[in-house]
């Protein structure tokens, strides 16, 4: 949603960017900038910079950055209107809603309110006389009564109507249990429970609120567990079990469990860094959300085949995060609450120590694929782990993996070093033949990191970077832009980034990219724009700022020039179609 520019400058303002960003990340200052560990990657030299003079962000490690809104966004998990509610709160200040952002926002408040009054009330069966089954459960799986409660355990009763009922004695409308995903239409036009004859576990997000549940059937019906479906405030791709708790823990890593149980018992022997996904696969959201509060991450699927593929996918998506990824193979029990109830947290501890990494566990299961006691089996297998074996960056680590494949091949290392070196030599000759195509295209050097980003025209996309830079500094400058508008930047999102900041200095607010609205601008561009800004420092050269606006000006003029020969063009077109040539 938009909120009034007045409001956005006062926001910005009262919530100077050091002090956010201090809150979560320790701050050093080098000069006009203030540096510190990157809270979004793991590193281990101080990437991530704060310029308090232009109230952004950067980090030129991962390249995220932007105003002290979008770092709200990012670090709380939050979209663009509860993060300024978030600082508008921080500030004591009064959120100008629109009326339909303002009854959407009091929708989503009515619906969290309505996920906790259910969660007490699950809570509360579980101890009556009509969860005396789903209590023989809990039991028998050993949870203790403080971990039932840390977790708001519950149960819901085999009634269609039991939670329905109970709501309306609290005012809530049928509506509102259809909305939370807690009741379901009926084909006859009536509502019943979604949830009945279940164990309930309440899903929390970051913030504290209960969005949503899962629930484990106690008898033999299916399916065997039941989640809450998409809502406006539930999201199971955007969502982790637990991740409420997990985001204090101390442990420096965090464990991925395939189900709510796992999570539960891991916590209850004392890792309270364990998750788990809500009834999905691990997506691209939920890896990204992990990144954000750990760099390391030990997995523990099930040891079956469907476990595997889930491992090996899960590998592949954190990856691209950049966090070190670990594979926990249990012996003896088919997941981690067994193995913790037959053996204990301290074997459990030796496990986590022992876990194996991504590439060992991808060259064992490589392994598993093939007969090694037959020669074209053994030759094939060989080939595939030279072509892993290649893909990692360290010699060392090329020359350990490649002997433990040779090993178990049966052939010397130094012949599977071989064949690594050649699959190495090709990977690196494909690199290079990419690299001199880039750098045949020296243009290509200057196009923004971001892929949704792009300049078609660099020559004017320069200046026009250079101008906004000079701009942030010294907003005086846009008094002397007559007629220049966003329009005649070549690149779109540079044009209205001008035209915003303009708007800003014309209703005498600051121009600051803060502020800008977190509805017209992506966190890619304003990560882009933060790189932009932060290009420039001290004093404007204003003999150069002036070239800057006069290349602005002529290409632009170019351009237009360009295009009127092909104005012309389909005008005579159009009449010699009419009738009218000739």
């Amino acid at each position: 949603m938009a909120f009034p520019a007045s409001f956005l400058d006062e926001l910005v303002q009262r919530n100077p960017i050091e002090e956010v960003v201090g809150s979560y990340v320790s701050l050093t200052r080098r000069g006009s900038n203030m540096f510190g560990l990157c809270p979004f990657h793991s590193e281990k030299t101080a990437s991530f910079s704060v310029a308090p003079d232009k109230g952004i962000y950067y980090c030129f490690g991962c390249h995220k950055g932007g105003g002290v809104i979008n770092f709200v966004m990012e670090v709380e998990s939050l979209d663009y209107p509860d993060a300024v509610r978030h600082l508008a709160k921080r500030a004591g200040m009064t959120v100008p809603e629109d009326q339909h952002h303002a009854s959407t926002y009091k929708r989503q408040e009515r619906l969290w309110k309505l996920c906790r009054d259910a969660a007490r009330y699950f809570h509360t069966c579980l101890s009556e006389p009509v969860g005396a089954e789903a209590r023989a459960y809990i039991e028998k799986r050993a949870l203790s009564r403080g971990t039932v409660t840390r977790f708001g355990l519950g149960f819901a009763p085999d009634s269609w109507s039991g939670l329905i009922d109970a709501m309306a004695k609290l005012g809530y409308e049928k509506q509102d249990l259809i909305d939370a995903g807690l009741a379901v239409k009926g084909q006859k036009g009536g509502i019943y429970d979604r949830f009945r004859n279940r164990l309930m576990f309440p899903i929390i997000d970051l913030r504290g609120n209960v969005i949503g549940f899962g629930g484990r059937v106690m008898d033999d019906s299916t399916p065997k567990y039941l989640n809450s479906p998409e809502t406006i405030i539930f999201n199971k791709r955007k969502n982790l079990f637990a991740l409420n708790v997990v985001k204090k823990s101390k442990q420096g890593f965090i464990i991925l469990t395939e189900g709510y149980m796992d999570a539960i018992a891991l916590h209850q022997y004392g890792f309270d860094c364990a998750v788990a996904s809500l009834g999905t696969s691990l997506t691209e959201d939920h890896a990204n959300l992990i990144a954000k509060y750990t760099d390391k991450v030990v997995l523990t699927f099930d040891g079956d085949q469907a476990g595997q593929n889930a491992t090996q996918r899960a590998i592949s998506i954190l990856e691209k995060t950049g966090v070190q990824v670990k594979v926990l193979r249990m012996q003896g029990a088919k997941d981690p609450d067994e193995f913790l109830k037959k053996y204990g947290a301290d074997r459990f501890r030796l496990l986590l120590e022992r876990s194996e990494n991504h590439i060992e566990y991808r060259l064992l299961s490589l392994q598993s694929q093939y007969d090694l006691q037959q020669d074209d089996q053994r030759v094939a297998f060989l080939k595939a782990a030279s072509e892993l074996v290649a893909s990692l960056n360290s010699a060392v680590e090329r020359e350990i993996y490649g002997a433990r494949a040779a090993e178990a091949a049966g052939i010397t290392s130094d012949a599977m070093k071989l064949e690594v070196n050649r699959a190495f030599k090709r990977r690196m000759a494909q690199t290079r033949k990419k690299e001199q195509r880039q750098a045949l295209q020296p243009a290509a050097q200057q196009q923004p990191k971001a892929r949704s980003i792009h300049y078609d025209n660099i020559k004017s996309a320069m200046a026009e970077e250079r101008l906004l830079s000079a701009l942030v500094r010294e907003p005086a400058l846009f008094a002397s832009l007559q007629g220049l508008s966003g329009g005649m930047f070549s690149s779109s999102l540079l044009g209205r980034a001008y035209d915003a900041l303009q708007s800003m200095y014309l209703q005498h607010l600051t121009p600051n990219l803060s502020a800008l609205d977190g509805a017209s601008f992506s966190s890619e561009e304003m990560a882009h724009l933060s790189m932009v800004a932060g290009k420039g420092d001290g004093p404007v050269n204003h003999a150069a700022f002036d070239d800057y606006v006069s290349t602005i000006r002529a290409e632009f003029a170019r351009a237009q020039s360009q295009q009127q020969p092909d104005l012309m063009a389909m005008r005579e077109r159009l009449r010699q179609q009419k009738g009218y040539g000739g």
